[in-house]
């Protein structure tokens, strides 16, 4: 029974979400034992820009991509691990001092992405944007998921399309000397402009 227990923990569930000849992302379901080691040693590749603090760990792997309500995914190439995105609700980072000083947090409503990876050798066949593409399609499935958010190097966030703010910007962010800027986008900006326009109906007594 115990050897039964270890074999299904070990390997991971995923569900293919989109694919196209020898690339595919899939949603993990739940991570494995079996691909904890690929999935650190890929992190790795995090460490210059982000920080020792980027690189996971069997801890981190059971912590976010395990955890109820997060929504990581990763792509495959010719079978092969090349990357992954992972959400986290902002309520699990309740330890970090910026995440308890966003507006948003307790509500549950927004999404941390947490990490977005895919290695170098395959980082100019727009794998990254199909990846964040799909990320940011199931975030707005969530009916309880108005916001995504994350971490990214001073001025990348000008290039993101849609509806953007930059909430703060951090230097030395994670010891790496950089300069980081803490952005939020709305997956319904026409909900707000409806708020405006539309204000609460006050009942006459």
């Amino acid at each position: 029974m115990n050897q039964l227990s270890f074999s299904t923990e070990s390997k991971s569930k995923t569900r293919v979400i989109a694919s196209s000849g020898v690339f595919q992302i899939e949603l993990l379901e739940h991570v494995g034992q079996g691909d904890y080691p690929i999935l650190i040693e890929i992190s790795k590749h995090l460490k210059s820009q982000y920080g020792e603090k980027a690189v996971l760990t069997k801890t981190t792997i059971q912590k976010y991509f395990n955890k109820p309500g997060s929504l990581p995914f990763i792509v495959r190439y010719r079978g092969n691990i090349i990357g992954y995105i992972i959400g986290v609700p902002l309520g699990e980072l309740g330890h970090e001092p910026w995440a308890l000083l966003d507006e948003h947090f307790g509500k549950e409503n927004t999404l941390y992405t947490y990490a977005l990876l895919i290695m170098a050798q395959y980082e100019t066949n727009g794998y990254a944007k199909m990846l964040k593409r799909v990320y940011l399609s199931w975030a707005k499935k969530r009916l309880t998921i108005r916001y995504v958010t994350g971490h990214v190097i001073l001025g990348v966030s000008s290039r993101f399309s849609g509806e953007i703010k930059i909430v703060n910007r951090v230097d030395n962010w994670q010891d790496t000397g950089k300069t980081f800027e803490y952005y939020r986008r709305d997956l319904d900006p026409n909900k707000s402009q409806l708020q405006k326009n539309n204000p609460p109906l006050v009942e006459k007594v």
